[in-house]
Protein backbone atom coordinates (compact mmCIF):
# COMPACT_ATOMS: atom_id res chain seq x y z
CA UNK A 1 0.00 0.00 0.00
CA UNK A 2 0.89 3.52 -0.42
CA UNK A 3 2.71 5.88 2.56
CA UNK A 4 0.60 7.98 3.88
CA UNK A 5 1.69 11.71 3.99
CA UNK A 6 4.36 13.03 6.25
CA UNK A 7 2.14 15.13 8.13
CA UNK A 8 -0.67 12.58 8.65
CA UNK A 9 1.65 9.54 9.25
CA UNK A 10 3.18 11.97 12.11
CA UNK A 11 -0.50 11.88 13.89
CA UNK A 12 -0.91 8.56 13.23
CA UNK A 13 2.49 7.54 14.93
CA UNK A 14 2.02 9.66 17.84
CA UNK A 15 -1.01 8.10 18.70
CA UNK A 16 -0.12 4.32 17.84
CA UNK A 17 2.72 4.86 20.18
CA UNK A 18 0.86 6.39 22.99
CA UNK A 19 -1.67 3.33 22.65
CA UNK A 20 1.03 0.71 22.84
CA UNK A 21 2.60 2.75 25.89
CA UNK A 22 -0.56 2.96 27.32
CA UNK A 23 -1.12 -0.85 26.94
CA UNK A 24 2.22 -1.73 27.63
CA UNK A 25 2.25 -0.18 31.55
CA UNK A 26 -0.92 -2.86 32.11
CA UNK A 27 1.17 -5.78 30.05
CA UNK A 28 3.90 -7.08 30.44
CA UNK A 29 5.96 -7.11 27.22
CA UNK A 30 6.29 -10.23 26.02
CA UNK A 31 9.31 -11.66 23.99
CA UNK A 32 8.41 -14.17 21.22
CA UNK A 33 11.97 -15.45 20.38
CA UNK A 34 12.84 -15.73 16.76
CA UNK A 35 11.65 -18.92 14.85
CA UNK A 36 13.48 -20.21 12.27
CA UNK A 37 11.93 -19.15 8.71
CA UNK A 38 9.75 -21.58 7.64
CA UNK A 39 9.74 -22.92 4.04
CA UNK A 40 5.78 -22.77 3.15
CA UNK A 41 5.86 -18.66 3.73
CA UNK A 42 6.01 -17.46 0.49
CA UNK A 43 4.94 -14.76 -2.19
CA UNK A 44 2.15 -15.50 -4.75
CA UNK A 45 2.53 -14.53 -8.13
CA UNK A 46 4.58 -11.21 -8.97
CA UNK A 47 5.53 -8.17 -6.93
CA UNK A 48 4.90 -4.66 -7.88
CA UNK A 49 8.12 -3.32 -9.21
CA UNK A 50 7.45 -0.38 -10.66
CA UNK A 51 7.29 -1.62 -14.06
CA UNK A 52 4.58 0.50 -16.10
CA UNK A 53 1.33 -1.79 -16.82
CA UNK A 54 0.96 -2.53 -21.04
CA UNK A 55 -0.79 0.66 -22.42
CA UNK A 56 -4.54 -0.30 -22.24
CA UNK A 57 -6.77 -0.67 -25.47
CA UNK A 58 -7.81 2.98 -27.41
CA UNK A 59 -11.15 3.88 -26.77
CA UNK A 60 -13.50 3.30 -29.74
CA UNK A 61 -14.05 7.26 -30.58
CA UNK A 62 -17.48 8.65 -30.03
CA UNK A 63 -18.11 10.62 -33.83
CA UNK A 64 -21.36 12.40 -34.45
CA UNK A 65 -21.79 13.35 -38.05
CA UNK A 66 -22.45 17.28 -38.37
CA UNK A 67 -25.98 16.05 -39.77
CA UNK A 68 -27.09 15.00 -36.76
CA UNK A 69 -25.69 18.15 -34.38
CA UNK A 70 -29.09 20.32 -33.49
CA UNK A 71 -27.22 22.81 -31.68
CA UNK A 72 -23.85 23.62 -30.23
CA UNK A 73 -21.90 26.16 -27.86
CA UNK A 74 -18.72 26.23 -26.54
CA UNK A 75 -17.04 27.52 -23.31
CA UNK A 76 -13.03 27.66 -22.32
CA UNK A 77 -12.06 26.88 -18.87
CA UNK A 78 -8.82 26.14 -17.69
CA UNK A 79 -7.06 26.74 -21.14
CA UNK A 80 -9.20 24.08 -22.84
CA UNK A 81 -12.43 24.75 -25.31
CA UNK A 82 -15.38 22.65 -23.84
CA UNK A 83 -18.03 22.04 -26.76
CA UNK A 84 -21.77 21.02 -25.50
CA UNK A 85 -23.55 20.02 -28.65
CA UNK A 86 -27.53 18.40 -28.60
CA UNK A 87 -27.21 15.95 -31.10
CA UNK A 88 -30.13 13.57 -32.24
CA UNK A 89 -31.26 10.58 -30.41
CA UNK A 90 -29.44 7.58 -30.44
CA UNK A 91 -31.33 4.18 -30.17
CA UNK A 92 -29.82 2.14 -27.09
CA UNK A 93 -30.29 -1.49 -26.88
CA UNK A 94 -32.79 -2.71 -24.34
CA UNK A 95 -31.69 -2.82 -20.53
CA UNK A 96 -30.39 -6.27 -19.68
CA UNK A 97 -32.73 -8.61 -17.91
CA UNK A 98 -31.60 -8.98 -13.91
CA UNK A 99 -31.52 -12.67 -13.34
CA UNK A 100 -34.21 -13.71 -11.17
CA UNK A 101 -32.30 -14.44 -7.14
CA UNK A 102 -31.34 -17.30 -5.79
CA UNK A 103 -33.31 -19.37 -3.43
CA UNK A 104 -30.58 -20.29 -1.14
CA UNK A 105 -32.93 -23.12 0.15
CA UNK A 106 -32.56 -24.45 -2.99
CA UNK A 107 -31.21 -28.18 -2.52
CA UNK A 108 -29.34 -27.62 -5.98
CA UNK A 109 -28.11 -24.16 -5.11
CA UNK A 110 -26.85 -25.53 -1.80
CA UNK A 111 -25.13 -28.69 -3.76
CA UNK A 112 -23.33 -25.81 -5.96
CA UNK A 113 -22.65 -23.86 -2.86
CA UNK A 114 -20.69 -26.82 -1.29
CA UNK A 115 -18.85 -27.36 -4.61
CA UNK A 116 -17.50 -23.49 -4.84
CA UNK A 117 -15.96 -23.56 -0.92
CA UNK A 118 -14.50 -27.29 -1.22
CA UNK A 119 -13.05 -26.13 -3.77
CA UNK A 120 -11.61 -22.97 -2.74
CA UNK A 121 -9.73 -23.36 0.74
CA UNK A 122 -10.64 -21.22 3.25
CA UNK A 123 -8.52 -17.45 2.96
CA UNK A 124 -7.06 -16.22 6.23
CA UNK A 125 -7.77 -12.29 6.52
CA UNK A 126 -4.93 -9.99 8.06
CA UNK A 127 -5.40 -6.51 8.86
CA UNK A 128 -2.52 -4.84 10.15
CA UNK A 129 -1.32 -0.85 10.93
CA UNK A 130 2.29 -0.05 10.63
CA UNK A 131 4.77 2.78 11.45
CA UNK A 132 8.03 2.25 10.40
CA UNK A 133 10.31 4.52 12.61
CA UNK A 134 14.00 5.54 10.77
CA UNK A 135 16.80 6.63 12.23
CA UNK A 136 20.89 7.83 11.49
CA UNK A 137 22.33 5.87 14.52
CA UNK A 138 19.90 3.00 14.91
CA UNK A 139 18.25 0.16 13.17
CA UNK A 140 14.87 0.10 11.57
CA UNK A 141 12.20 -0.78 13.50
CA UNK A 142 8.18 -0.56 13.56
CA UNK A 143 5.36 -0.27 15.35
CA UNK A 144 2.92 -2.81 14.31
CA UNK A 145 -1.11 -3.34 15.33
CA UNK A 146 -2.94 -6.39 14.20
CA UNK A 147 -5.93 -7.57 13.76
CA UNK A 148 -6.33 -11.22 12.62
CA UNK A 149 -9.25 -11.62 10.72
CA UNK A 150 -9.97 -8.11 11.29
CA UNK A 151 -11.70 -8.98 14.32
CA UNK A 152 -11.36 -8.39 18.03
CA UNK A 153 -9.26 -6.34 19.94
CA UNK A 154 -6.16 -5.42 18.16
CA UNK A 155 -2.35 -6.44 19.18
CA UNK A 156 0.85 -4.43 18.99
CA UNK A 157 4.14 -5.26 18.98
CA UNK A 158 7.86 -3.72 18.51
CA UNK A 159 9.73 -5.37 14.91
CA UNK A 160 12.61 -5.60 13.62
CA UNK A 161 11.21 -5.97 10.26
CA UNK A 162 10.42 -2.64 7.42
CA UNK A 163 6.97 -3.46 7.06
CA UNK A 164 7.38 -0.89 4.33
CA UNK A 165 8.99 -4.08 2.11
CA UNK A 166 5.68 -5.67 3.17
CA UNK A 167 4.00 -4.10 0.00
CA UNK A 168 3.41 -4.30 -3.62
CA UNK A 169 1.60 -7.81 -2.74
CA UNK A 170 -1.78 -8.87 -1.77
CA UNK A 171 -1.93 -12.34 -1.00
CA UNK A 172 0.68 -14.97 0.05
CA UNK A 173 1.20 -18.32 1.48
CA UNK A 174 1.50 -18.59 5.32
CA UNK A 175 3.94 -20.42 7.96
CA UNK A 176 0.79 -23.35 7.92
CA UNK A 177 0.16 -23.56 4.36
CA UNK A 178 -2.52 -21.85 4.16
CA UNK A 179 -3.68 -18.91 1.54
CA UNK A 180 -3.62 -15.81 3.55
CA UNK A 181 -4.62 -11.94 2.49
CA UNK A 182 -2.72 -8.77 3.72
CA UNK A 183 -4.36 -5.32 3.89
CA UNK A 184 -1.73 -3.17 5.52
CA UNK A 185 -1.87 0.93 5.89
CA UNK A 186 1.82 1.95 6.83
CA UNK A 187 3.76 5.26 7.54
CA UNK A 188 6.83 6.76 7.97
CA UNK A 189 8.33 8.27 10.89
CA UNK A 190 12.16 10.07 10.11
CA UNK A 191 13.19 10.31 14.55
CA UNK A 192 15.88 12.61 13.67
CA UNK A 193 13.33 15.04 12.46
CA UNK A 194 11.33 15.13 15.27
CA UNK A 195 12.43 18.99 16.33
CA UNK A 196 10.95 20.22 12.99
CA UNK A 197 7.20 17.93 13.13
CA UNK A 198 7.19 19.53 16.89
CA UNK A 199 7.62 22.78 15.91
CA UNK A 200 4.98 21.90 12.50
CA UNK A 201 2.28 20.79 15.10
CA UNK A 202 3.11 23.54 18.16
CA UNK A 203 3.28 20.62 21.11
CA UNK A 204 5.76 18.42 21.66
CA UNK A 205 5.58 14.84 20.52
CA UNK A 206 7.32 11.83 22.52
CA UNK A 207 9.85 9.42 21.13
CA UNK A 208 8.89 6.36 21.29
CA UNK A 209 10.36 4.39 23.68
CA UNK A 210 11.57 0.96 21.24
CA UNK A 211 12.97 -2.34 23.07
CA UNK A 212 15.78 -3.67 21.89
CA UNK A 213 15.51 -6.56 19.38
CA UNK A 214 18.34 -9.03 18.78
CA UNK A 215 20.12 -8.64 15.16
CA UNK A 216 19.65 -11.45 12.70
CA UNK A 217 16.00 -12.89 11.17
CA UNK A 218 13.02 -10.38 11.90
CA UNK A 219 11.34 -11.18 15.20
CA UNK A 220 9.18 -8.90 17.09
CA UNK A 221 8.18 -8.08 20.74
CA UNK A 222 4.46 -8.06 22.16
CA UNK A 223 3.79 -4.29 23.83
CA UNK A 224 -0.03 -4.46 23.87
CA UNK A 225 -2.96 -6.64 24.00
CA UNK A 226 -3.35 -9.84 25.11
CA UNK A 227 -2.33 -12.61 22.07
CA UNK A 228 -4.36 -15.35 21.09
CA UNK A 229 -2.23 -18.15 19.67
CA UNK A 230 -3.97 -17.52 16.40
CA UNK A 231 -2.59 -14.10 16.48
CA UNK A 232 0.49 -14.77 17.45
CA UNK A 233 0.68 -17.19 14.66
CA UNK A 234 -0.60 -14.60 11.89
CA UNK A 235 2.36 -12.05 13.05
CA UNK A 236 5.15 -14.85 13.16
CA UNK A 237 3.56 -15.90 9.61
CA UNK A 238 4.04 -12.05 8.97
CA UNK A 239 7.64 -12.55 9.94
CA UNK A 240 8.27 -15.58 8.03
CA UNK A 241 7.18 -14.06 4.93
CA UNK A 242 9.71 -10.84 5.36
CA UNK A 243 12.85 -13.09 6.31
CA UNK A 244 12.01 -15.94 3.46
CA UNK A 245 11.28 -13.21 0.49
CA UNK A 246 13.52 -10.56 1.98
CA UNK A 247 15.75 -9.95 -1.07
CA UNK A 248 12.72 -10.13 -3.42
CA UNK A 249 10.94 -7.34 -1.33
CA UNK A 250 14.01 -5.01 -1.56
CA UNK A 251 14.26 -5.20 -4.93
CA UNK A 252 10.45 -4.51 -5.38
CA UNK A 253 10.51 -1.36 -3.36
CA UNK A 254 13.68 0.18 -4.90
CA UNK A 255 12.48 -0.51 -8.03
CA UNK A 256 9.00 1.40 -7.06
CA UNK A 257 10.89 4.33 -5.59
CA UNK A 258 13.26 4.63 -8.52
CA UNK A 259 9.79 4.54 -11.19
CA UNK A 260 8.21 7.29 -8.39
CA UNK A 261 11.47 9.48 -9.38
CA UNK A 262 11.15 8.84 -13.31
CA UNK A 263 7.81 9.60 -12.97
CA UNK A 264 8.11 12.82 -10.79
CA UNK A 265 11.02 14.09 -13.29
CA UNK A 266 8.49 13.10 -16.26
CA UNK A 267 6.04 15.39 -15.12
CA UNK A 268 8.53 18.37 -14.73
CA UNK A 269 9.41 17.75 -17.81
CA UNK A 270 6.36 17.25 -19.88
CA UNK A 271 3.35 18.41 -17.55
CA UNK A 272 0.11 17.32 -18.85
CA UNK A 273 -1.80 19.84 -21.28
CA UNK A 274 -5.53 20.47 -20.96
CA UNK A 275 -7.18 19.18 -23.48
CA UNK A 276 -10.63 20.02 -25.06
CA UNK A 277 -13.85 18.27 -24.49
CA UNK A 278 -16.89 17.61 -26.21
CA UNK A 279 -19.89 16.90 -24.71
CA UNK A 280 -22.93 14.96 -26.77
CA UNK A 281 -26.51 14.86 -25.36
CA UNK A 282 -29.98 14.19 -26.90
CA UNK A 283 -33.74 14.30 -25.28
CA UNK A 284 -36.45 11.64 -24.87
CA UNK A 285 -39.81 12.86 -24.26
CA UNK A 286 -41.27 9.81 -24.14
CA UNK A 287 -42.49 8.87 -20.50
CA UNK A 288 -40.30 6.69 -18.53
CA UNK A 289 -37.33 7.16 -20.85
CA UNK A 290 -34.54 8.70 -19.99
CA UNK A 291 -31.63 11.02 -22.46
CA UNK A 292 -27.50 9.59 -22.21
CA UNK A 293 -24.70 11.72 -22.12
CA UNK A 294 -21.84 10.46 -24.72
CA UNK A 295 -18.50 12.34 -23.89
CA UNK A 296 -15.32 12.53 -25.79
CA UNK A 297 -11.85 14.61 -25.59
CA UNK A 298 -9.25 15.46 -28.39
Amino acid sequence: MKALPLVFAAVMATAVTAGSQEASSTAPEVVVPAAPPAATAHLLGNLHDGTPPPPSRPKPEFVVPRKDVLATTTHQQGGRTITIQEIKPIALPPPPQLAPPLDLNDPIVKARIARFRAARPHMAFILVGATVYHSKDAPTRTLVRAWPQAQGVPVTVWSSADFALLSGFSTFVGSSGETASLMMMWSVMYLDNLNKLQERFGRKIERPKIPDLPPGPATFVVAGGTPTPQTLASIQTLHDLYNNEFSRLLAASEGRQRASLLREAELKAHPPQPKDIVLSYWRIDTPGQAGAVQGGGK
